[in-house]
């Protein structure tokens, strides 16, 4: 092996010398071949000389930066540091009986909680001149104050103009003017493999540039902080503190907002992601309007395409969402979708299972229709969708059942398409949910639980808070209340 490596060098450093000599000597490639037979053979060198290292007059031939582009778009990435005030843990030694019976109640009067000011640090990317910046969500999450810390030291109250938590994204505004900010690029042209920059202030030292490539786009993060879980992933490392800061391209433009990692320790394992600057584009837009981020509703729902799903279907690959149910009147059911079909295409973009559909589906706004790919009957059909929002039908009426009621101190509501896409239930579920429950009330001692729905009483449908309070009216004896819990129907028998 070491008399391979050697023969190696050596014809390199043969290739090292003519290539010297040409430049020198001024003998073109050509040359450089077999004599030919009634050519004499070159004159060796009387007395080589060593090769010499020459710098060249010009460095910019051979050097190459991103310094100029990191100069361009750095500024328009700022450090966020928020203020909150939580309560600290008192001494509860004073309230135990057995230190109370040497000391008696001379300590009552200490208080048991005191409140301390917390401080979090996170980035966020100028995307307006006029001073908008975003951020995550989970960077300004309960904060009392917010401060913008521009990259020339330059500081700002900020307050929050759009927030939305299932995005993990929130717009913040600052009271200045001619800030340098980046444009958005349009994610869906991102491809793996693009080279990407993640700016932020990991860990609190300071703005920070990595460098690295999309490893990949439309991925699902186990570890991300929004429920629409739609990334690019990149290696560009991504540490704590990061979050919020930018990913962006050679072209200057937001690729997207840093969100999370994924790792076993909690910092940088190659595994990065980013919300993309389509979604980044809904909530800005969205912030300029009053701040709600009004999402497109399908209407349907469905399930991932297996390997055997697939055979069965007719399909060549696994991907695309079986649908399983449709809502009447809703926006699939308008467009024609039915049960049974598959839906491998969503303007274009392959969608690979139901988080794809669903977070492909939140790039685009309200108004409008977006053309699905659908295989039906082992054919191909083009549907077109109106984009509208879920409605609230019925009214949600939310309210805490009084005391004296079986379930009092429950907070209940009336479910429709708005509140179960708002707490992502099925949307085909019926009846009453319970959001809230009072600890000690009755209905915390009955064993009902947030997210229950009542279904029915005594065999009859409970279809509204007010039928709910109605069944309950007058009535003495035992009752029957069955109660979805997730996928389970569960019967439970009360005295009233």
């Amino acid at each position: 092996m070491s008399g391979w490596v050697s023969g190696w060098r050596g014809a390199l450093a043969v290739l090292v010398v003519l290539a010297v000599g040409g430049a020198v000597g001024g003998v073109s490639v050509a040359q450089l071949g077999p004599p030919q037979p009634d050519a004499e053979p070159p004159a060796p060198l009387a007395s080589p000389e060593p090769v010499r290292k020459v710098v060249p007059a010009d460095t910019s031939v051979i050097e190459y930066s991103y310094a100029p582009l990191m100069k361009r778009v750095a500024p328009a990435v700022v450090n966020i540091y928020t203020t909150k005030m939580v309560q600290a843990g008192g001494n509860r030694i004073f309230d135990d009986p057995f230190f109370r019976q040497f000391f008696g109640d001379r300590f009552s009067d200490e208080p048991q909680e005191k409140r301390k000011q917390q401080n979090s640090l996170g980035s966020g990317v100028i995307v307006r001149a006029n001073g908008v910046v975003v951020t995550n969500h989970h960077v300004i999450k309960g904060a009392d104050e917010i401060f913008v810390v521009l990259n020339d030291r330059r500081e700002f109250k900020a307050r929050i103009i759009a927030d939305d938590a299932r995005l993990d994204l929130a717009v913040l505004k600052i009271e200045s003017a001619g800030l340098p900010f980046l444009p958005l690029r349009d994610s869906d042209a991102i491809e793996v493999g693009d080279v990407a920059f993640a700016i932020g202030n990991p860990f609190g030292i300071g703005q920070t540039v990595t460098q690295g490539i999309v490893s990949a786009v439309g991925r699902a993060s186990r570890s991300a902080a929004g429920d629409y879980e739609f990334f690019i992933q990149t290696d560009a490392a991504i540490n704590p503190g990061n979050s919020g800061g930018a990913l962006v391209g050679l072209d200057g433009k937001l690729f997207g907002i840093n969100t999370s990692i994924f790792s076993p320790t909690g910092s940088y394992a190659g595994i990065g992601f980013a919300i993309p600057a389509n979604m980044v584009k809904r909530i800005v837009e969205a912030s300029q309007t009053g701040g709600k981020v009004l999402r497109p509703w399908f209407g349907a729902t469905g399930q991932e395409i297996t390997s055997d799903l697939a055979e069965s279907l007719g399909l060549d690959r696994p991907g695309g969402v079986l649908v399983n149910a449709v809502y009447p009147g809703g926006p699939a059911d308008k467009a024609g979708l039915q049960v049974g079909d598959v839906v491998t295409e969503l303007e274009g973009r392959r969608v690979d299972d139901p988080a794809s559909m669903v977070s492909l589906l939140a790039t685009h706004s309200v108004g409008g229709k977006v053309q699905i790919r659908v295989v039906r009957d082992r054919g191909m059909m083009t549907l077109a969708v109106p984009l509208v929002a879920a409605p609230e039908v019925p009214k949600r009426d939310e309210t805490v059942l009084p005391k004296g009621h079986l379930f009092a101190g429950a907070k209940v509501a009336n479910m429709s398409p708005a509140l179960a896409d708002e707490l992502q239930l099925d949307i085909m579920g019926k009846g009453v949910i319970v959001l809230a429950i009072e600890r000690g009330g009755s209905a915390h001692r009955s064993g009902l639980r947030p997210g229950d729905v009542i279904v029915s009483i005594n065999n009859k449908p409970v279809r509204s808070v007010a039928e709910l309070n109605a069944g309950w009216t007058g009535y003495r004896g035992m009752m029957e209340v069955k109660i979805k819990r997730g996928d389970q129907i569960v019967t439970g028998t009360f005295r009233q």
